[in-house]
């Protein structure tokens, strides 16, 4: 048996233990939150010693990148630096000791403006502008002196000659008109912007020389036979040939001053979309068409092309309608106190093919309504509407066709297809009846797609017959199109 003294302080020595476990614990909890403090410490010296290795390599990286992108725009007037920098003793140098150095070299987001499309496309403008003056001079007397010649008194054989005489310049005009800057364009080879010039000028003054016979020998005849009517005079034949439309008539409403800052305004806005045009075409149209003709024809690499111009395309004719319809005719309305100006309407807003013809040139569709439909209609009775309105669609999309073959110097008929075919269908589909966003979202989509089908195929065709020029002039060889089988 164990001694009750002994078990006593067996005990409380069991007692002491239990008590002094506790502290023990907490010592080493202690310990472990010192050693994660240490440990702490420890990686982020370790950390700083990696970013302090890891900085000269990176900086000389840096250092070696900068100086290859100077070397790809080297200074004028000297030669390029021939070594990169010493990048390692860079970063050893103290932060505090760091000098800016200021070397030749340009800001990253610098616009590269190249006016080479520019400078080609109105070449010879001079030589288009000397054949401008010969046609405007034959539409300022001929038609006037036709009108005159025509209202002659009844006297013998003398108004029949002069009937006679006065359609011979009608004819001698026309012929100035027509044959003169085909004549000058191909035998001097102009431009595409230079060939605008005289193409526009063209059917502009045809146009012109049209509506004021129209509008002005019927009321020169009834003058002739004395029922109080006046024959128009000239000045208001030499103001119709310049005010922004194409109905002649003796007067018109005007405003009572001229804003010459808003004249310089729009004028400004004009060139500025004809620069961002340039701009479009040389950054979106010609990298991807220059060499397509050299590649294999595939009809996926035809519809990406169709895809990639769908932008560009209605770019283009979003600037053709402002740079035209707004600015340019707005600023010549200002200058002659012209107070008509409703040149277009909210064409964009259309849910129709027809309305949107209607509203996106007033100034030609006022024309082709009156002397086209208006007409048809006259002559071929009142019913004849769907004939009328087919001749309407001919017209436009016979000039249209001339308009590009023109300006491009090749014939190539999409605008005639898409204008006659696709446009004459679309317009009797997409009629007035048609309303909603949904249509009008339609509509768009179209306008996309056919902007992208003309911009496509016409680059296209543009070089291909500078790449795969033709061995021996023929007619079908120049109205074959040379992209369907040029893949040099």
């Amino acid at each position: 048996m164990e001694p009750k003294a002994a078990r006593l302080r067996r005990g409380e020595g069991l007692r002491g233990e239990q008590e002094d476990r506790p502290s023990a614990e907490g010592n080493s909890e202690k310990d472990r939150g010192l050693d994660l403090v240490q440990w702490t410490r420890h990686m982020e010296a370790v950390k700083m010693q990696l970013l302090e290795q890891a900085q000269g390599p990176l900086m000389e990286l840096l250092d070696r990148a900068m100086w290859e992108a100077v070397q790809s725009y080297p200074p004028q007037g000297g030669p390029p630096p021939s070594a990169p920098p010493d990048s390692s003793s860079k970063a050893r140098e103290p932060s505090l000791g760091k000098r800016k150095i200021f070397i030749i070299r340009k800001s990253l987001l610098e616009l590269m403006l190249e006016f080479d499309l520019l400078i080609f496309s109105f070449g010879q403008l001079p030589l288009a502008l000397m054949t401008w003056v010969p046609m405007f001079l034959s539409t300022l007397l001929v038609p006037y002196q036709a009108l005159r010649l025509w209202a002659r008194p009844r006297a013998g054989g003398a108004w029949t000659l002069g009937v006679g005489l006065g359609c011979v310049l009608l004819a001698a005009h026309n012929a100035v008109l027509c044959v003169l800057p085909v004549h000058v364009a191909l035998k001097y080879q102009l431009p595409p912007a230079s060939r605008c010039v005289l193409v526009f000028e063209q059917v502009r003054l045809l146009m012109k020389s049209y509506s004021f016979l129209r509008e002005a020998v019927p009321g020169a005849l009834c003058a002739r036979v004395g029922d109080g009517k006046q024959a128009p005079s000239f000045s208001s034949y030499l103001y119709f040939l310049f005010c922004p439309t194409l109905i002649y008539r003796k007067t018109y409403p005007r405003t009572p001053n001229v804003r010459w800052n808003y004249v310089a305004k729009n004028f400004a806005q004009a060139l500025g979309c004809v620069l961002y045009a340039c701009f479009i075409l040389s950054r979106l149209c010609v990298p991807v068409f220059a060499n397509m003709s050299r590649e294999p024809f595939s009809t996926r690499a035809l519809v990406l092309s169709i895809m990639h111009a769908t932008l560009p395309g209605i770019f283009m004719l979003l600037l053709i309608f402002f740079a035209f319809l707004h600015c340019w005719l707005n600023a010549f309305a200002e200058m002659l106190r012209f107070g008509d100006r409703m040149f277009y309407r909210d064409w964009w807003n259309s849910t129709s093919f027809s309305n949107y013809y209607r509203t996106w040139n007033v100034v030609v569709h006022d024309w082709l309504y009156s002397y086209v439909y208006q007409d048809g209609l006259w002559l071929l009775g009142g019913r004849a509407r769907g004939a009328a309105m087919l001749g309407v669609f001919l017209v436009s999309a016979v000039v249209h066709e001339y308009i590009f073959c023109f300006v491009l110097g090749f014939f190539y008929p999409v605008m005639l297809i898409l204008f006659l075919v696709i446009g004459g269908l679309m317009n009797f589909m997409m009629h007035d009846r048609h309303t909603g966003p949904a249509w009008n979202v339609l509509m768009w989509t179209m306008l996309f797609l056919g902007q992208g089908i003309q911009v496509s195929l016409y680059c296209q065709e543009w070089y291909a017959r500078r790449h795969c020029p033709l061995p021996q002039t023929t007619f079908w060889g120049l109205v074959t199109p040379r992209s369907w089988s040029c893949h040099t």
